[in-house]
Order: C-alpha cells, then sequence, then structure tokens
C-alpha cells in the first residue's frame, strides 16, 4: 500500500511541477521569483495603508530558548561576546584609558531556525532549483544563483493577514489539519478583505500560539502542524501572490499528504513557482489587531540581510497600519 501511496505523490509532484512552472516567466536570468508581481505602484499604494502609524514585528525572539532541538542540524541562536563591560572596568585597552571601553558580540545561527525566509537556492527538483539553475551551483562555499541577497529590496508591499482560527470560531488549528485554497477564500470573504496579485500574504494558524498556552515548544520544529494542503499550490499560482508566510515551522501540513518527497508543497512552491515562503512568523499582536479594528490588510516590509551565498534569510518583518 505504501508503494503505491508513493507512486501517486510521485505523480501528483510531477504533474504540479509541469503545470505550475513559472521557468522563464520573467526572463532566464531571473532570481527572485514570485516577487515580480510586486510593481512599483503597489508599493506606493500599499503605503497609503499606513492610518494610524501602529507598528508590529512578526518575529520570534532570536534566542537560545528557540523552537529547534537539533532537527535537520538546526539549533537555536547562540551569542557570545568579544568585548563586554568587564573588559573596560578592569583594564585599559590599547590607547584607551581604563573606564573607556565598548562591546562586541557575535552572533551564530542557522538561517532557518528562526523567523525567516526560504531562498530560491533553498529546494531542488530533479536536480535543478527556481528558473532551471543546476542544483550545484549551490555548494559548500555557498549558493552561486538564488541565493537570499537576491530579496535585498523586493519584499515590501500589502501584506493581507488570513486569521484562520477567528474564522472557524477557535483558538488552533489543529496540528495535522490541512489548509485548502477554498478555507483561505473563505476566510479572506469573512474579513472583507481581498486577496489578489502582488500581496503578501500572512498566514496564521494559531499553532504558535498553542505553543505558548502549553509553556513548551514541543515539537513545533519539525513535528505535526496545520498547513497549507498540496493543491492550494494552484490557487497560490493563478492568485499571482508575492509570497506567503506562517506561524509555523515549515508552512505546509504535517504529516505531509504523501510520502514520494519530504515536504513536497515546498518542492513546487519555490524550484517551480518560484515562490517567496516564510516561516515562524509571529503573527498574534497583529492578529489581535485586526480583530479590533476589522483591517486586515497593512504595509509590510520584509526585507533581509544581504548575506551572499545564503539559502535562508533571518529577518524581522514589520506590519503597519
Amino acid at each position: 500500500m505504501s508503494e503505491i501511496m508513493d507512486d501517486r505523490g510521485e505523480s501528483r509532484l510531477r504533474a504540479a511541477a509541469q503545470r505550475l512552472s513559472n521557468w522563464g516567466r520573467w526572463g532566464d536570468s531571473d532570481q527572485a521569483g514570485t516577487l515580480n508581481h510586486i510593481r512599483p505602484e503597489m508599493v506606493a499604494a500599499a503605503a497609503g495603508l499606513v492610518r494610524r502609524g501602529r507598528v508590529f514585528s512578526l518575529a520570534i525572539p532570536f534566542g537560545d530558548k528557540g523552537p529547534q532541538t537539533g532537527h535537520l542540524g538546526r539549533f537555536n541562536p547562540i551569542r557570545f561576546m568579544l568585548r563586554d563591560g568587564d573588559d573596560t572596568f578592569a583594564r585599559e585597552m590599547p590607547g584607551v584609558p581604563r573606564g573607556i571601553g565598548a562591546a562586541d558580540d557575535v552572533i551564530m545561527l542557522p538561517t532557518h531556525g528562526a523567523t525567516h525566509w526560504d531562498a530560491l537556492a533553498h529546494m531542488f527538483f530533479d536536480d535543478q532549483m527556481w528558473n532551471g539553475y543546476d542544483c550545484r551551483l549551490v555548494s559548500s562555499m555557498g549558493a552561486e544563483k538564488n541565493d537570499i541577497s537576491s530579496y535585498r529590496d523586493r519584499i515590501v508591499g500589502r501584506g493581507v493577514l488570513l486569521d484562520l482560527p477567528r474564522h472557524l470560531g477557535r483558538e488552533y488549528c489543529r496540528p495535522g489539519e490541512p489548509i485548502s485554497s477554498r478555507l483561505l477564500t473563505e476566510c479572506a470573504q469573512h474579513q472583507g478583505v481581498s486577496v489578489g496579485g502582488g500581496d503578501l500574504v500572512l498566514v496564521r494558524t494559531g499553532q504558535l500560539a498553542m505553543c505558548r498556552a502549553a509553556g513548551s515548544w514541543g515539537d513545533f520544529a519539525g513535528g505535526d502542524a496545520p498547513g497549507l494542503d498540496f493543491d492550494s499550490l494552484d490557487w497560490i499560482h493563478s492568485s499571482e501572490i508575492a509570497g506567503v508566510a506562517t506561524d509555523t515551522w515549515g508552512v505546509e501540513v504535517r504529516p505531509n499528504e504523501f510520502h514520494y518527497a519530504n515536504q513536497p508543497w515546498h518542492r513546487i512552491a519555490i524550484p517551480m513557482i518560484g515562490l517567496l515562503v516564510g516561516e515562524m512568523f509571529d503573527l498574534e499582536e497583529l492578529a489581535a489587531d485586526c480583530a479590533a479594528d476589522g483591517v486586515y490588510e497593512v504595509f509590510f516590509s520584509a526585507c533581509p540581510a544581504p548575506v551572499t551565498g545564503s539559502v535562508g534569510g533571518p529577518v524581522n518583518p514589520i506590519a503597519i497600519k
């Protein structure tokens, strides 16, 4: 039975890859993917959504108490000091009198360890990444194509929050619950907001809030989770949204719907559609504000640091109302 299911999974995966490919759509050398849906006039219009000046950070804390457990080799951010106040207090630095000094530190973290964007070099399909680039262009030296620096000035525009638990009348979506394009559309309609070309869609499942209520990350990093179902890829492609981010570890539903390839939604979303994908976004404060004033669209800015060669981008996403 598992072999039959895997055969069907491979068939679904390959059919979607052929049906939804955006390769060449924005030229053979493109490395920005669906962010090409955001046009300058859309950014200007999105700036007009700022009415109250209320600013929301959508990042979880980047610290040693994060969700990572070592799965996939990912650990929580580590910070250590190069120099600190004790150095200033205890001794003179070269050319500086005692009592006058400074502090410096170093941060070590997996680029997918906390709130982040996946770069287009993050996923491969049949030995290729976004726009047909060879997967071997990502080596031990980093990514020569499709690295995170391609996003350095592109992730600005209209953000739309889809608050699924509130729409469903629950506190949280259930772990393992698939989220269909139909549910996303119904949620948008219920909230009185449209979703369309160039939008950056923020999907709240409530899983982050569920972990906080339990006082533990549990198996948040890689365990069962609500998430987008495989068929939502067709809606994403036809809607021409610029990107999607959720409050879960991996955006798509876990356990995955089929097992031919781990994270099958990712295998189409990133290398074939060229979709901007964000994970572990903290949407709780923003969602509460949207529920209070009934406004579910925001000015959104979340450009990552342009770390050359990197396949992921830690980020502090900002929503402004």
